[in-house]
This record gives structure tokens, sequence and C-alpha cells, in this order.
């Protein structure tokens, strides 16, 4: 009986939809099944699982890391912001206005039927917006903190929530709620934060693809795709393994806007007064959604082993508790060793289930290396190592495991991401006609790299024709004489399209 429940339950750890089959739903499956996240009983919103939040945590401290490198420091603004703060700047008020949830009352009371209901005395005199982004509460505040150049730059990220008022949602791409950083800076000279923006992009760039193991293209956004109230936006974009792009995070030169608009003034050294320039950025929970779709297989999730919870596990396999003492305790002394060297080590010696549901469970889970060590091993001075990366599998001694072990992450490190770099650069293509494009788009995907003529006009007749967007304008994109695969009028670069999440 307790067999059967073992095989049924590693069935149903296993029994994933096909990615080919229908990509989204292994996507959600995997999400659900890993453990990762699932839908709450507040619509549109998800629940982050002790798993995912996990990995979310391991994104943070390296984040946190490489911001504090570049002088930032943390803060907290509030939650809810005064409505009036969004008119202050036109374009930013347009681009969110769809998105933002309100608070117009501030009590409850009961309904004289056992119930509740909102207490119509209770109205705001003004209401409040749960923050879809901060540059209003922030640069509101930032007034205050600024009077002479002596005083800039600024450089502040804040962790925090957000809302967005999405009505069609994916587990960590897309929900109401999610969890991001945004970087806020105030800086004396328009260099100065156009440098800074170019900074972060890079930062982004660099953990993508040292910790993500995605490779991606930085660029900049078309005026279409811009932030709302920037003047420019720089990306990063990466490639899913159904062909479609996802922005990972993007950096905003705001110029004075809100500065402007919040009448942030400083003294310069000249002693005249001049308004801030200013710089946001950030990135958030998505980053999950794309370290899933850019390694996973149809086996469950492929971790990098830099953003992996459990870097290494180790499977005792025993008969009765004499069995399990014995090689347990060569697995602790091993695991000591590991641990020694910085590596995150579980031993699992649950005996409630068999070791082929655990092999199942941590495949699912996407660690990295597994160890297995039975009576045989523990007399032969072996165990047996398992890749998940490759799914290979080979017995190796134990003396000198742990540098092996730390060596073999590195080299799965670069491994998901070598296959990662391969499979975009596959699925990039030069396309020179709309006939060609069109083709492209819908047999193979991925990111085209087509000339464009610079119109907001054609970006958006080809959206709405294919359905593609311009991702972003490549920072080494070369200056290349052409003509635009929709206009036919001249183009001096090409730029890459693609359909996006």
């Amino acid at each position: 009986m307790w067999f059967g429940k073992a095989f049924f339950m590693a069935k149903e750890l296993k029994d994933l939809t096909k990615k080919e089959d229908n990509y989204s739903q292994w996507y959600n499956d995997l999400v659900v099944k890993a453990g990762l996240a699932e839908y709450s009983a507040v619509r549109g919103c998800m629940v982050i699982k002790p798993y995912g939040y996990a990995i979310w945590e391991k994104m943070q401290r390296a984040l946190d890391d490489m911001f504090k490198e570049t002088g930032h420091v943390n803060a907290y603004f509030p939650l809810l912001i005064p409505k009036s703060f969004f008119s202050r700047e036109a374009k930013h008020v347009e681009g969110f206005a769809k998105e933002c949830a309100v608070v117009t009352h501030y009590r409850l009371k009961n309904d004289g039927q056992g119930g509740i209901e909102v207490d119509p005395d209770a109205r705001l005199e003004e209401e409040l917006v749960i923050r879809p982004t901060s540059e209003t509460i922030i640069w509101n505040t930032y007034k205050g903190w600024i009077q002479s150049y002596r005083d800039l730059p600024i450089l502040v990220n804040q962790w925090a929530n957000v809302m967005r008022w999405e009505m069609r949602t994916r587990l960590f791409l897309r929900t109401a709620e999610f969890l991001w950083q945004e970087g806020h800076t105030a800086h004396e000279t328009r260099e100065e934060a156009i440098e800074e923006t170019y900074r972060m992009v890079n930062v982004y760039r660099k953990f993508a693809e040292e910790w993500l193991a995605v490779p991606v293209i930085v660029g900049h956004k078309s005026e279409n795709e811009r932030f709302a109230g920037a003047e420019d936006t720089l990306a990063i974009e990466a490639l899913m393994q159904d062909g479609k792009a996802l922005q990972a995070g993007t950096s905003h030169f705001l110029g004075q806007n809100f500065a402007q608009a919040f009448d942030v003034q400083f003294a310069g050294r000249d002693g005249k007064l001049d308004y801030v320039w200013a710089t946001s950025w950030g990135v958030s929970t998505r980053l999950i959604g794309a370290l899933i779709m850019a390694h996973s297989d149809d086996n469950g999730l492929v971790l990098p082993p830099k953003l992996a919870p459990q870097q290494v596990v180790m499977i005792p396999i025993y008969k009765g508790e004499e069995e399990l003492a014995q090689v347990t305790a060569r697995l602790e002394a091993l695991a000591a060793e590991l641990r020694g060297r910085g590596v995150n080590v579980k031993i699992d010696a649950r005996d409630n289930v068999r070791s082929g549901f655990k092999f199942a469970e941590y495949e699912l889970r996407g660690v990295p290396v597994r160890l297995a060590m039975g009576p045989r091993d523990l007399a032969a001075g072996t165990v047996e190592l398992a890749r998940r990366d490759t799914l290979s599998k080979e017995t190796v001694p134990q003396e000198g495991l742990a540098d092996r072990v730390v060596a073999l992450l590195d080299e799965i490190q670069a491994n998901i991401y070598a296959k990662a770099l391969s499979f975009r650069d596959e699925m990039t293509t030069r396309v020179d006609s709309w006939d060609e494009f069109v083709r492209v788009l819908d047999e193979k995907g991925g990111f085209l790299l087509a000339h464009w003529d610079g119109t907001p006009e054609t970006e958006e007749a080809i959206k709405d024709a294919t359905k593609a967007t311009i991702r972003c304008i490549p920072l080494d994109s070369p200056e290349e004489d052409g003509v635009c695969v929709y206009s036919g009028k001249p183009s001096k670069r090409r730029v890459v399209f693609a359909r996006a999440y």
C-alpha cells in the first residue's frame, strides 16, 4: 500500500504537460507542481510559496549587493499615493491611469444583517492610489531633501510591492500585485543622469547573464514602448524557449520631467537655480518567470546553481535504521565539507517516501546536483552523482568530492548559459522584406533583425498586423543602409522585433 502511494505521488510530480504540446500549460503546471507559486483568493494576485520565495531572496541578495557596490542605498516610501500627484506629470498619468487601484474610504461598519459594508461617511477627502510605481511620491519627498548641488546625487533603491490592475494574469509574468525593486536617483547634470541610466542597465545585464544564465540584448526602447514620463528607456530583452521575448529589466532617463512636475530645484555651483536630473530603474519577480521559461524542460525546473535554493541534495539509500545511520553519518561529513565551501546542501533522510520519489521531486524542483549513497557506495568509498542540466549520472570517489562538486556547479552554470545563448543565436534571424518578416515570425519566431523607418506609425502598423513589437534598438547595432521592411522608406540600422510576453 505504501509503495503504491509513493508511486502515484512520483507520477503526479512528473505528470507535466509537454512543452511542445502546450507551452503555456507546461509553464503553469511547472510553477504549481514545483511549489513556486499559486493563485490566491484575491483575483489576479498570487501566493509565492517558500521555494519560489527562496529563489527571489537569492535574486534580491545578489542584486542588492550589486546596487550597493555602485553606491546605492535602500529606503522605503509609502504604498499609498495621493491621486493628485499623478496629474502633475501628464505622460506618466496617461501611462498608468488604466492600471491604478484606488482607495476611496477608510472605514467599514456593520450592515445590520450580520455582515459589513463600506461606511459612506468615511470617504477620503482625496482618493489614494496604491502605487503602480513610485516616481510621484518619491519626487514629492525629494523636494524636501534637495536644496543645493551639495545634496546630490541621491542614489536610492526601494524593495517593495506594487499593484497594476491586470485583467489577464499569469503567475510571475503578469499579476495585479508583484514584488520588485525600483531605483530612483537625482543628479546635478544631464550627463550624470544618463551615465546612471547606462550603469544600471548594465548591472541588470550582468545579473541576467551571470546569475540567471540568460543572455540578453541591451538597447533603447522605441518611443511607443518607452516608460511613461521618460525621455529614454534602456532595456534588457531575453528570449524564451517558445520563441517569444521577455522584457527582463528597464532603466529610464527621466530628464527633468519629474523635478519640474514637483518643483525640485537646487542651487548650482554658479549659485543659479536649476531642476534636478532623474533616473529610475527596476526588475521584478517576473525574473522568476524568465528563469523558468529560459531553461526548464519536460522533467521540471532547471535552475542555475547561483540561484538554486538547494544546490546539492544528498539521498541515502538504505534498508533498516542501522544502514540509514551509517550512510547518513558519511553524508553529513561530506555535507559539512561542501558547506564549508559555501555550497547549500540538503540531506533528505525522510523515511515515508522511497528514493525514487525523492529523485523525481528534486528533478522537478531543478536542484543542480544530486548525490545518492547506499551501503555498497559506503564500503567502496564512492557516491552516485547526477546532474540536472544534462540528466547524466556517474559514480565518483568520495575523496575529493567537495572540489569536484564546487567545480561542477560552475560548469553547470556555464553550460546552462551556453545552451540558452546557442538557442538565442539560432532563433535570431535577419529579414529584409515584409513577406520574409511575416513568414519567419509565424514559422520560427524568435528575434527578427529588421530595418524600420523610425516612425511610430509604422511600428504601430506592424504591431497591428503581426502582434510583433520593437523589443529594442540594440546599443551595439551598427549603422547599415537599408529600407524599412514595412514602408520601404530608408533606414540606417536594424532593430529587434519579436512577439513578447
